[in-house]
């Protein structure tokens, strides 16, 4: 098999382009260093002003192609995206171990790829990973990484992950924490298996690798009603999310004094859960880890205030809203003061996840299905509005396939989708 990376097309009139390189052939060096993919592509020409670019043909044949340009100009190859690794894992709590049937294949690949971490933000757990490859993250700086950590004592780690002797986790943060690579963290909580006294160490030990270690985030394990023949596990009930949030948040206040700044976030889902106030707006510093649900709701009540002080009088007929059940709260006193501001009459409906089971609370996991159940034969009025979160990006499809336009027949309904902020829930009512 040929190696290199395949193009997937050539920007018109960009330097690759001029030089006659078309889609379907494969890049495979760069000043004499192979390309295994999009990473080290991106390594090997961020600087260079002269380039050799080995390349072959769509037909087999072989070109050099000696290149000078500006310093960071760009060469116009478009590759696809990387195939990830496949997990090794058998974590107790894996969401994908917990999917029912039918939903889109791509949902039932579990990846572990640092390359992902670098590019996209995914979490790995270094449990796969081989020394040439912690070499290579070191020799490139991929930097910042986001690791699972989960827990860094290794039996409680070990029987976390469903795999024995995997390395240890504190001598690969060390190493790299020692080469100057940003790490952010996380620990999926599974109650009174890595809370208590292993979490206190987990803490303490992420902590103490503190800056390298930028920040830690605890959130709840998801459990679904498809755990068919997989060990029990406690759920983050309401009564668990008080006493953790009463323990642990004035944690995270101590090492941010200590610290100098943010470093321990709890997820929303806890303060959610409790029915909790969230913590003041400055104890999420920069909020690093907001695309794990910390940190969300807070930011979303700051920008719902922006947006509605913003809004002007739009109209006086009925719109409906849906969402996840955890974020009706918040939404719907934001929906209340558009309504006020706006002029339009707006129902929110709540979710209930049915395919998932009632635990699921979020709007990201909210299926076709479950909507049409909850909606069908009520008064929708001229729109039905959803968030994007429910959409697969870039198809418009619900975990479950279904579409928009099978959603809209089966409502009788037009539906609208909008960006899931306040900022986007605005801007999208001023184009209906």
């Amino acid at each position: 098999m040929m190696s290199g990376m395949r193009i997937e097309t050539v920007v018109p009139d960009s330097i690759a382009d001029q030089f006659g390189v078309t889609g379907g052939d494969r890049l495979l060096a760069v000043n004499g260093q192979p390309i295994r993919d999009l990473i080290d592509y991106s390594y090997y020409t961020a600087s260079e002003e002269e380039l050799l670019l080995e390349v072959a043909a769509g037909d087999g044949e072989l070109w050099e192609l000696e290149i000078e340009r500006s310093a960071g100009e760009p060469l116009g190859l478009i590759f696809a995206a990387p195939k990830p690794s496949r997990c090794a894992n058998n974590c107790l709590f894996c969401f994908v171990h917990q999917l029912p049937k039918g939903l889109r294949k791509p949902l039932y690949v579990k990846d572990e790829d640092y390359r992902l971490s670098f590019l996209n933000g995914n979490y790995v757990t270094l449990a796969n990973i081989k020394n040439a490859e912690l070499n290579r993250i070191i020799e490139q700086r991929l930097s910042p990484l986001y690791i699972s950590v989960h827990a860094t004592g290794r039996a409680v780690r070990e029987s976390l992950l469903g795999t024995q002797g995997i390395p240890d986790i504190m001598e690969q943060l060390q190493r790299l924490a020692a080469a100057g690579i940003a790490l952010h963290t996380q620990v999926v909580l599974c109650p009174d298996i890595n809370d208590g006294e292993e979490l206190r160490r987990t803490v303490g030990d992420l902590a103490g690798l503190f800056p390298a270690v930028q920040s830690l985030a605890i959130v709840p394990l998801g459990l679904t009603a498809h755990r068919q023949n997989l060990p029990p596990l406690r759920p983050v009930d309401r009564e668990y999310a008080l006493q953790f949030t009463a323990r642990w948040q004035p944690e995270a206040v101590k090492l941010r004094k200590k610290l100098g700044q943010p470093f321990l976030f709890l997820a929303d889902e806890f303060f959610l859960k409790g029915g909790e106030p969230f913590p003041p707006y400055r104890e999420y510093g920069d909020f690093p880890q907001v695309e794990n649900g910390v940190g969300m709701v807070p930011l979303f009540v700051k920008d719902g205030a922006r947006a509605v002080k913003r809004l002007k009088q739009i109209g006086t007929y009925r719109i409906t809203v849906v969402t996840g059940r955890s974020s009706a709260g918040f939404v719907g006193d934001f929906l209340t003061r558009v309504a006020e501001k706006s002029g339009l009459e707006i129902v929110l409906i709540p979710v209930e996840n049915r395919l998932f089971g009632p635990s699921i609370t979020v709007s990201g996991l909210v299926s076709g299905r479950d909507i049409v159940q909850a909606v069908e034969g009520r008064e929708v009025g001229a729109y039905l509005l959803l968030p994007d979160v429910m959409l697969k990006e870039g198809e418009g499809l619900f975990l479950d396939d279904m579409s928009l336009a099978q959603l809209e027949r089966q409502l009788g309904t037009p539906v609208r989708t909008f960006d899931s902020t306040p900022s986007g829930f605005c801007r999208m009512l001023g184009t209906l």
